[in-house]
């Protein structure tokens, strides 16, 4: 049977991933709508390869390039922050979500207010706005399905599982391209050295949040609200490999493990399936060839970004949304030049220490601190421009 799906965030990698095992089954699926930043000539690309209805761009300045890209088509073209919600809210069996930061936060909410099957790929979604979107989902009776690989393994270790049954979640970290320089190394670390990962095809920010070991702060602060076992059941354990993707302990010791290449087209066919599965493209996993797996503890004095984040979602309210739109525009500072890489921790502890605000009630509580974080974290970059 056909099913409708929608992409949010079609451009960039997972969007990429996706569609790529779209193409593979495309009589098992009909794509209702495609959205970018920009990057209009390749959406609209995209939008007529696969016969979307609908395409949009969330920056408004794009949308004559893809109305021109466009003419002589059926596909509507849209553009802006409400076209996107728009699109998100379309009925579809199957929304992935997959806009980087706090932009894709409007979308993310319209789909789930729909009470639709939502692919979530947005970190920022559930760092920023966790306790709003979680209620969000009862209320609306929607279903989310975790993308991230390491959150899509602890999903499927959980199947058929009680979670009063766990004793322990582990989330692993590869520790990225940097995990054994020093200090004065890291110092001086450029983007193109911190973006370069070992393991994984990524974008640029997520690369760098790989180097800093903040995307592993972030997925902590994910796994809580998606699998709620407490705090002091969640761990985090560096392993290199990126082979096992992350694993449940339950109260007997016996522990589960889900094992896969690294390659986001696992954890996404493991959501456009579910509850089934289904084929992809991939070599099947060579355990011999690999040899060994090995694991060490986070260096939170190198890496402290998985030790900020804890304090943050343990401090709760506003501190995970600040914590996620300061670390935002260091990471954009970073890869810009503006400061070095050990700033990009320093100006998230720096904003975190200078900011407060009241829990978020509402998406729209959560936008506004969103935005004040950002403001204050460009104050910080000053002082740590040399760091």
């Amino acid at each position: 049977m056909t099913r409708s799906i929608t992409i949010l965030g079609a451009t960039g990698s997972i969007g990429a991933s996706t569609l790529d095992l779209v193409r593979r089954n495309p009589d098992e699926w009909q794509v209702e709508a495609l959205t970018a930043n920009c990057s209009a000539l390749e959406l609209a690309r995209l939008a007529r390869e696969f016969g979307a209805k609908l395409a949009v761009v969330g920056d408004e300045t794009c949308l004559d390039d893809l109305r021109t890209a466009l003419a002589e088509t059926d596909i509507e073209a849209a553009g802006g922050a409400q076209a996107l919600r728009d699109a998100a809210a379309r009925p579809v069996d199957m929304t992935v979500a997959a806009i980087v930061g706090c932009a894709g936060l409007g979308p993310v909410m319209a789909a789930v207010e729909r009470g639709g099957t939502i692919a979530l790929a947005n970190k920022e979604a559930l760092v920023s706005a966790g306790e709003v979107l979680t209620a969000a989902v009862a209320k609306h009776g929607a279903t989310l399905l975790p993308t991230d690989s390491e959150h899509n393994a602890i999903f499927q270790c959980l199947v058929g599982n009680d979670l009063q049954e766990v004793a322990r979640i582990t989330l692993t970290a590869s520790g990225g391209p940097l995990r054994t320089w020093s200090t004065e190394q890291l110092k001086a670390a450029t983007p193109e050295q911190a973006v370069a990962h070992p393991n994984w095809s990524m974008g640029a920010k997520i690369s760098v949040d790989s180097a800093t070991m903040m995307n592993k702060g972030l997925e902590f602060i994910e796994a809580h609200y998606l699998f709620p076992v407490g705090l002091e059941r969640l761990r985090i354990v560096v392993h290199p490999q990126s082979v096992i993707h992350s694993m449940v302990e339950y109260r007997d010791r016996s522990t589960l493990a889900q094992l896969g290449p690294s390659d986001m087209r696992v954890p996404i066919a493991s959501c456009l399936a579910w509850p089934k599965r289904m084929e992809t493209p991939l070599d099947p996993l060579d355990l011999a060839d690999i040899g060994e797996l090995t694991f060490f503890a986070p260096d939170e004095e190198r890496f402290p970004a998985t030790r900020i984040a804890r304090e943050a979602i343990h401090a709760g309210g506003s501190a995970p949304a600040i914590l996620n739109a300061a670390n935002e525009i260091a990471v954009a500072a970073f890869l810009e030049g503006q400061i070095g890489f050990m700033g990009i921790t320093a100006v998230v502890e720096d904003t975190l220490a200078r900011s407060s605000a009241a829990s978020p009630r509402t998406l729209e509580d959560v936008l506004a601190i969103d935005a004040e974080a950002r403001r204050s974290a460009q104050q910080s970059l000053g002082s740590k421009a040399l760091v």
